[in-house]
């Protein structure tokens, strides 16, 4: 996990997508779990070395007491980065859900005020009204690129297709990852003794609130390309303390898997 950049390059009047709330719940909601699970085990370990810490004191060995505090201290700046995080998510957050909900009692008025009679009145109104949900919409897309600059990086590593009969020696393959506008392409061969060699082994991927994974798997033969497939697969559940190993079915009866692993 590495901590959340300064934020300077939104504009509010350049956006052009539009927000996804419940996106955004499902993407918050794996965040803020994953970023307690670091704070959980730091504190864990921070708990051990403060034991260490003490029996130390008492043994009176200078260096590895003095050793151990460095250690403490490195730990403890790192929680309170940490929190900081947490509590900066979570109020990014809250203030999207209340844009949200302003937005939400803004449309529903406007479709009440467009099926009553129409004047002067009603007409400025409408206006008022369809103003309020562009202020609120833009407000909203705004909100979701600043939480997207706390969503850290995810580490990629390349572990190989596993295809059984599929796979034979001298077989050469092109994997294509993509995550919205981030791209890898990696080629790889079969080797004899059945292992693979890549040109390529680890890529990191900033994350995004709406892009999902695009994995697409070619085989080369001279100079034809033959599509072996193209599937998506959800980041949702990537925001964890530990790699996530990933097995993805590249066919659709699974003959031949893609293997990753994702390092949050």
């Amino acid at each position: 996990l590495k901590p959340p950049k300064a934020y300077n390059s939104l504009q509010k009047g350049a956006l052009i997508w539009d927000p996804k709330p419940l996106q955004v719940k499902k993407i918050f909601e794996a965040l803020k779990k994953g970023l307690n699970e670091y704070l959980e085990a730091h504190q864990a370990e921070l708990d051990y070395l403060s034991g260490r810490h003490k029996d130390t004191k008492r043994n009176s060995r200078l260096a590895f007491y003095y050793d151990l505090d460095k250690q403490i201290r490195s730990v403890e700046r790192y929680i309170r980065k940490l929190e900081f995080h947490i509590s900066k998510v979570e109020e990014l957050y809250e203030a999207y859900c209340i844009q949200c909900r302003l937005r939400d009692g803004a449309t529903n008025m406007k479709q009440a005020f467009s099926l009553s009679p129409a004047t002067k009145a009603s007409r400025e109104s409408l206006v008022e009204l369809y103003k309020n949900v562009q202020e609120c919409t833009e407000d909203m897309c705004f909100i979701e690129g600043a939480l997207e600059v706390h969503l850290g990086e995810f580490h990629v590593k390349m572990k190989g297709l596993v295809g059984f009969a599929r796979l034979c020696p001298g077989d050469q393959y092109e994997v294509f990852v993509r995550l919205g506008r981030q791209k890898w392409r990696l080629k790889g061969k079969i080797e004899t003794d059945d292992s693979q060699t890549w040109d390529e082994e680890e890529k990191i991927f900033i994350p995004n609130l709406h892009e999902k994974f695009e994995i697409k798997v070619t085989e080369l033969r001279g100079l034809a390309t033959i599509l072996v497939g193209v599937v998506t697969c959800d980041s949702i559940n990537f925001f964890s303390t530990k790699p996530q190993a990933i097995v993805v079915d590249i066919t659709e009866l699974g003959t031949i898997k893609l293997r990753l692993e994702v390092l949050w």
